[in-house]
């Protein structure tokens, strides 16, 4: 697994996840859990191995020349390479050291409970082994990695050290360092030098370290210009080392213009932030110095192409020779052909193919530039074809070049080339350019054959027609035609559906249209090689074509075309004409019908058809009478009531009404009643009451159960009635109507059907006017007992009732939460399977109850009264967190006076709580949305859910909405401690740092702490200086001016001293001033934070 590397001052590059500094203090561990956790003792044995690694070795020495860097101002002082190495495997850490015998023991012993794995060799194995890396490395998967040991051995030989002052000091430059470096520049020698590899696993700044190394040690002069050196001059080596250290840096400058995808951040933490913002900040410094090294680099790059050698590489074996003394090297000098031989023109391609890549980023900027590319890509590809795909030293991928290559042709199009030579990408762009848009025609038809143009592509190239005849081009919509029919017919060939635009530009056919259509179909189909599905698709097209075309003309035309009786059967294509011949012509409906038609005397069924129509459409209580008069004159053996499957009467009716023996009398009853619960659905309350002011007319004659069925219905139509006209102004319903409620409420009589609803609507009209004397004081015990809706409003009446009394006294409070706890609990049923086992099922819908939950949500969605809707979401806020695994509390006022548990809280539905609470706050908000209190719930909803950004919206707008947007203080009770705390968090998890250090104002004891620590965050994704104004503690402030001077922040450094420096925030002014300071950039900050989240 790749790791990533982060730079750090002093330390360097962490692998994988970035870990604060340790503590100095250290945990005691025995050496019992040592030797278990794979670590040796720290006795001994550690200063055994660390006197083997440092003192008892003979190390062979470079020489006495350092290795140095080539951009040494890049690093910037006591930033040195570095890799933090995992817990146990330093020297000086737990894990030990070389490979001594009782090292070894203690690492059996630590890894026997893991045959599996095996145990990793640390990175000071190496030194103390000679022969180990070449073993190591010839292994089929290394552990660790090639590229993981480059990076272990660069961060150890460039670990800075501390002298007796405490002083960090530069890495020494002793027998350890060099042979460090020395491992490392083998490993990549290993590699071939693959910059491909070393690209993809390392980090600009360990890769630029390594190549500088490659340059020391191949007796590069330091402080030397490349671009003054002369290559041909040069031993082959040195030669390419220089050619690796440039190709490298163009390459660079090319892939950092590319868009990068963000890693995703995870936890914040204050040391990993400031480590990768010191990675990012380090690559920018190399980036910026091989940028303005950039035209150097290509001209030496351009000088290579001018060699006729070829080239060496150093290997394991020269690195050698190189590390060891003048007198050892046995006759062997670096002169010689030592090394890995690179041809000359494999040499050449890789660095035409760089240059190439140089060249096409700068063209954004200089198009003159992209001459160039193309030139050095198209050699590319003649040296490819020369050298062949099995080159070790050149590895190009073919794709891309082929892309750059298409790019280049497009942007500079060679004056030279044929159009025969151009790919036909190129042809087309040429043609776009020079308007000859009828080549463009002729290719695609080509390529449908040849299939060799991407969809996508000819897809654009319609697209950019189309914008072009829409500017007024007019000339265009012919060629626009002409290119969507190529287009459906590679789509056709392909198995595509035909596009919505040929269907809009086929829409008026004519004989030019048809004709071209054919000419293109004919030639983009090869009938000798095609196979059977492509001669299906395209004989499925020409039949929809002609099924589609009006005028049989056009349809002959199709039909009697060569291709068409090639790809259609004798019997398809008579079946097909003959189908056309038959079709009958579309209704013209703007031609009025021959007057003869009305001369035709109508049928008694025509009759009572139109009859049945007007008795549908109909909501004049006489003329439905008359109607239904006239039908039963005509028969008596139908039933009108069911003429439309829309008249709907509920099932506790439509027994009584059917019931009726008078078949005339039976049907006036039943669509009087269904058409107007109809229009009382659709708030049509003015039919409504006329249609049952006449049902309960009839119906009083001959049933006293049917008149006061029909009594209900129309106290529930007043009620509608009311509620949707003058109660939303919040005028007070008059007395009769309330008479008339509590009448329906106190009814006694029996065998009377009732509507639940009609109950549920009248408890919550009661409950919306404050009728709640009458609920709490006047109801019938017997009512209490048998409806549960008026005994759940008597008990949210009285629980509003006793709110301002002291909380022993509310008891009531506890009878509904005990009510509301039964209604969310979930009965429970063990049920054992085939295999034997005992599940247990829970049921969703409780019986336990005195109603299901749906109804009782049901029934709140009819409450519009503020108090009573608070105390009933107080009331399910506190079932919600009740729970045990509840991590964040929801706020809501009155939450004290429920009971703190539950018995039994296995019993409890939650997740059907959690899901009530939701829509229950979505109900309420749409009631009044400046609820603050409601506001205020919805918020906790979402940041307990981790929606931060919803979550500020409705602190924000609670808070708005009783401040007149901010222009007045936010009453304290509304911005408590809790809501500012979670709006600091909020902030703090969506990166804006700024925020949360100005919100630790708004807190009554300004937490320091945590306005410091997010103020040291630099990836902050707020305005941040922009914020200065609006801190008002001088103490924050002075942090402010500290923290920009110590990061040598200078402009920001001044914005801080601005801010501090106003009059108003003087320590020594009257408190009233300092507090009217305070509330004016309260005021300007909220109102920032408004416009951003609102």
């Amino acid at each position: 697994m790749r790791r990533r590397l982060l730079w750090q001052p002093g330390g360097g590059v962490v692998r994988g996840f970035v870990t604060p500094p340790s503590s100095p203090t250290r945990t005691t561990i025995g050496p019992k859990a040592r030797r278990w956790r794979g670590e040796a003792d720290p006795g001994s044995q550690l200063r055994l191995a660390r006197a083997a690694i440092l003192d008892c070795v003979s190390f062979r020495t470079f020489g006495a020349r350092p290795l140095s860097r080539r951009i040494p101002q890049t690093l910037g002082p006591g930033l040195h390479p570095s890799v933090r190495l995992e817990p146990g495997s330093g020297p000086g850490g737990s894990g030990g050291g070389g490979r001594m015998s009782a090292e070894a023991a203690d690492r059996e012993a630590a890894t026997s409970s893991r045959p599996c794995t095996p145990p990793q060799t640390c990175w000071f194995e190496f030194l103390l082994e000679e022969s180990l890396l070449e073993k190591h490395l010839r292994k089929p998967c290394p552990d660790p990695a090639p590229v993981q040991l480059i990076v272990q051995f660069l961060e150890q030989a460039s670990k800075p050290s501390v002298n007796e002052q405490n002083q960090v000091q530069p890495p020494p430059d002793n027998k350890r360092n060099r042979i460090l470096k020395l491992l490392a520049l083998k490993v990549a020698a290993h590699l071939k030098w693959d910059l491909d590899i070393l690209e993809k696993s390392l980090s600009v700044p360990v890769l630029n370290m390594l190549l500088n190394e490659l340059l020391c040690i191949s007796k590069v002069p330091p402080g030397t210009k490349h671009v003054d050196m002369d290559l041909a001059t040069l031993p082959p080596t040195t030669a390419m080392a220089v050619l690796l250290y440039n190709r490298w840096a163009i390459r660079t400058i090319v892939q950092s213009s590319f868009p990068v995808k963000q890693a995703k951040p995870g936890p914040p933490q204050l040391s990993v932030m400031n480590q990768m913002q010191q990675e990012k900040e380090l690559t920018e410094n190399i980036l910026k110095v091989l940028k303005e090294q950039a035209a150097d680099s290509i001209l030496v790059l351009e000088a290579a192409l001018k060699l006729n050698k070829d080239l060496y590489v150093h290997t394991m074996r020269t690195l050698d020779l190189l590390a060891m003394e003048p007198g050892m090297v046995n006759g062997e000098t670096e002169s010689s052909t030592a090394g890995l031989k690179v041809k000359t023109e494999e040499m050449q391609c890789q660095v035409c193919y760089d240059l190439g890549a140089a060249y096409f980023q700068q063209g954004s900027t200089n198009s003159a530039v992209y001459e160039n590319a193309r030139e050095k890509f198209f050699r590319t590809k003649e040296l490819i074809a020369e050298i062949g795909s099995l080159s070790l030293h050149c590895t190009i991928d073919e794709k891309r070049l082929a892309g750059y290559c298409q790019a280049c042709d497009v942007l500079v199009p060679s004056s030279d080339s044929t159009s025969q030579q151009l790919t036909p990408y190129s042809q087309v762009h040429i043609c776009l350019r020079s308007g000859n848009y009828q080549e463009v025609i002729q290719i695609f038809i080509e390529d449908n054959l040849t299939l060799s143009l991407p969809v996508q592509f000819r897809q654009s190239v319609l697209r950019e027609l189309f914008q072009k005849a829409q500017q007024g081009n007019e000339a265009l919509d012919e060629i626009c035609f002409k290119v969507c029919a190529c287009n459906t017919v590679r789509d056709i060939l392909e198995g595509r559906t035909i596009s919505v635009q040929f269907n809009q530009l086929f829409l008026r056919p004519n004989k030019e249209k048809i004709d071209f259509l054919l000419e293109v179909c004919s030639r983009s189909i090869n009938l000798e090689k095609a196979s059977e599905s492509l001669k299906g698709n395209m004989a499925a097209f020409l039949k929809n074509v002609c099924l589609g075309l009006e005028d049989l003309q056009y349809v002959f035309m199709i039909s009697s075309h060569e291709l068409f009786i090639t790809l259609l059967k004798d019997e398809e294509r008579k079946l097909l004409v003959d189908q056309m011949r038959k079709r009958s012509p579309r209704v013209n409906l703007c031609i009025k019908p021959v007057t003869s038609f009305y001369d035709i005397p109508a049928s008694a069924s025509v009759n009572i058809g139109q009859l049945e129509h007007q008795l549908i459409l109909s909501v004049d209580p006489w003329r439905i009478r008359q109607i239904l008069i006239e039908l039963h004159g005509m028969t008596s053996e139908r039933q009108f009531w069911t003429v439309s499957n829309k008249w709907e009467v509920p099932s506790v009716y439509s027994g009584v009404i059917l019931g009726i023996k008078d078949n005339l009398t039976r049907d006036l009853v039943y669509i009087l009643m269904a058409k107007g619960l109809h229009c009382s659905t659709v708030k049509d309350f003015s039919h409504a009451k006329q249609l049952f002011a006449a049902c309960l007319e009839l119906v009083t004659e001959f049933s006293p159960k049917l008149r006061q069925v029909m009594l209900n219905e129309m106290l529930l139509l007043d009620i509608h009635t009311h509620e949707a006209g003058t109660g939303q102004a919040g005028e007070r319903p008059p007395s009769d109507l309330i008479s008339r409620v509590r009448g329906y409420l106190e009814m006694r009589l029996p065998d009377i059907p009732l509507r639940q609803v009609i109950a549920e609507e009248c408890v919550a009209f009661m409950l919306n006017w404050r009728e709640s004397e009458y609920l709490t004081l006047q109801v019938p015990a017997f009512l209490l007992q048998s409806n549960p809706y008026v005994k759940l409003g008597q008990l949210l009446a009285a629980t509003c009732k006793e709110l301002p009394g002291p909380k022993e006294s509310r008891r009531t409070a506890k009878d509904l939460w005990e009510v509301v706890v039964q209604i969310c609990s979930v009965s429970s049923q063990h049920k054992r399977g085939n295999d034997g086992r005992v599940s247990l099922i829970k049921q969703r819908e409780s019986t336990l109850g005195i109603m299901y939950r749906s109804e009782l949500l049901s029934f709140i969605k009819k409450l519009r009264e503020p108090l009573v809707l608070t105390i009933i979401l107080s009331l399910f806020v506190k079932l919600h967190n009740v729970r045990e695994d509840i991590v964040n509390d929801i706020t809501a006022e009155h939450i004290s006076i429920w009971p703190s548990s539950i018995p039994n809280l296995q019993s409890v539905d939650f997740e059907a709580v959690a899901i009530t609470v939701k829509e229950l706050v979505r109900y309420t908000l749409s009631i009044n949305p400046n609820n603050h209190s409601w506001l205020i719930i919805q918020a906790d909803i979402y940041f307990a859910t981790n929606q931060y950004s919803a979550a500020l919206h409705y602190y924000l707008q609670a808070g708005a909405v009783c401040s007149d947007f901010f222009n007045k203080a936010v009453p304290p009770d509304v911005y408590t401690d809790q809501v500012i705390k979670r709006m600091i968090k909020c902030c703090s998890l969506l990166n804006c740092h700024t925020q949360v250090a100005i919100l630790c104002q708004f807190l009554r004891e300004i937490d320091y702490k945590t306005a410091f620590k997010s103020l040291q965050e630099q990836n902050s994704h707020d305005a941040m200086d922009s914020y200065y104004d609006y801190i008002w503690d001088v103490t924050i402030l002075e942090y402010l001016t500290y923290l920009h001077h110590k990061r040598g922040e200078t402009d920001k450094r001044q914005i801080a001293i601005k801010a501090i420096g106003q009059t108003e925030l003087n320590a020594s002014n009257p408190e009233e001033v300092l507090q009217l300071a305070a509330q004016r950039r309260k005021k300007k900050f909220l109102q920032a934070m408004a416009k951003l989240y609102f």
